[in-house]
């Protein structure tokens, strides 16, 4: 699963300590022809034969133009094959989504859009073990309230939102995501109710769930720290997960990842195969990845991540044909502990299959069946062991980060 990344934004909001950059103007030729270049390269040294997914991350890549996703989608199938099902994402941003532009990213191969207008902060209820990577987890945040989007340092009002959610709507039916944020400084539980009726008239099949993170170093966080916003209490922010989750469960829609819901079957490709820990390719500034470097011979998997800056970015990729600042390969203890910890996320769990692709001599049942720590959390309703696999029961899902450290310890010890 590629994953190029638009590093660029107009403006950076107050929440946002993610690798962007507002500059005067932006060099999209040059860009354009970099990203496709490491795109080639990367796809070469992984000999990945067919691609599953790709997604369009940054930054702000409703900002490029459709032409340079075009070049990118060209560079993905001439290295590797690229089915004509394969799901194509773009986050967007209202302020860049007129309904001619978006029409623009269809023709270029866009088939699935991620519409934020607002932010994107931590999942909700449940630490990600993931790595920190702009480019594949993902997707910003849904407000409709213009108080809370001028708070947020957002550029588009609440009405500019809803009109280009329309839109979407209207060229992706049924593959438009859009985003809820919760735990805003001063949010109150009838605000957030309020928030979940007015997404539920307005949504598509596919929404993401978001808990507002204060990141040191922004812009909201020292306003929070200094007093002049409120933090919400932890009592609040369980209640209004809670309370979210049984709304959308009403609406139909399956409860398929801590931060993911979908109904109709509209899950999204490229996330549900980075939950699984399948290999993905970072392409772009900050990009993390991934992947086995079969065209070097290795046979293990890598943890890459990319030069941040996008000028020093495009230096190195012209010069050697990738911007790869940083490779590491991971050990098969860390890949088993990527894999729990991403793959408790899902309704779905670790299934034997793939838990058996990682650790051929080591069943789940070796690790986790015999008195310990899982055990025990299973005798008290959070966990499952059985035939299908390992997975949180519906309860144990809101509560992953509270059982991560004693499952990842008994892995360990075993």
């Amino acid at each position: 699963a590629p994953c190029p990344q638009w590093p660029y934004c107009r403006k950076r909001c107050s929440y946002c300590n993610f690798n962007t950059y507002v500059v005067p103007a932006v060099d999209e030729a040059a860009v354009r022809a970099c990203l496709v270049r490491e795109a080639q390269t990367l796809l070469r040294l992984s000999q990945v034969h067919s691609v599953t997914s790709v997604f369009f991350g940054g930054g702000t890549p409703s900002l490029a133009s459709p032409g340079t996703v075009a070049a990118v989608l060209e560079a993905v199938a001439g290295a590797a094959h690229l089915p004509a099902g394969a799901e194509v994402t773009l986050e967007a941003n209202p302020s860049s989504t007129s309904a001619s532009v978006l029409d623009g990213f269809r023709a270029a191969g866009v088939n699935r859009l991620s519409i934020g207008v607002q932010v994107r902060g931590a999942p909700p209820a449940a630490a990600s073990a993931a790595p920190r990577d702009p480019i594949v987890t993902v997707l910003p945040s849904q407000s409709l309230d213009d108080a809370e989007l001028r708070m947020l340092g957002r550029e588009h009002t609440a009405a500019e939102a809803r009109k280009a959610v329309e839109a979407a709507r209207g060229l992706f039916p049924g593959r438009t995501s859009i985003d809820l944020l919760f735990g805003l400084p001063g949010q109150s539980r009838d605000a957030w109710a309020q928030r979940l009726e007015a997404t539920l008239r307005l949504c598509d099949d596919h929404i993401s769930l978001y808990q507002l993170t204060l990141e040191r170093g922004t812009a909201l966080a020292a306003q929070v720290r200094a007093g002049a916003l409120p933090a919400p209490p932890q009592d609040l922010l369980a209640d209004m997960y809670h309370t979210a989750r049984s709304a959308l469960g009403a609406a139909g829609f399956r409860h398929y990842e801590v931060s993911s819901f979908a109904r109709k079957g509209a899950l999204s490709t490229h996330n549900l195969s980075y939950w699984r820990a399948e290999q993905y390719i970072g392409v772009g500034p900050g990009a993390h990845g991934r992947f086995v470097l079969r065209a070097e011979g290795g046979c293990s998997r890598e943890a890459r991540v990319q030069t941040p800056e996008p000028v020093a970015w495009m230096r190195e990729v012209q010069s050697r044909g990738h911007g790869t600042r940083s490779r590491a390969v991971l050990s098969p203890l860390e890949q088993l502990e990527e894999l729990l910890t991403l793959g408790l996320r899902t309704d779905e769990g670790i299934t034997h299959e793939r838990w058996g692709h990682f650790s051929p001599q080591l069943s789940l049942q070796a690790v986790f069946e015999g008195p310990g720590e899982a055990r025990a959390l299973q005798q008290e309703g959070w966990l499952v062991l059985d035939s299908g696999g390992l997975r949180c029961t519906w309860a144990g899902l809101a509560v992953l980060d509270s059982l991560l450290p004693a499952l990842l310890w008994q892995l360990q010890r075993v």
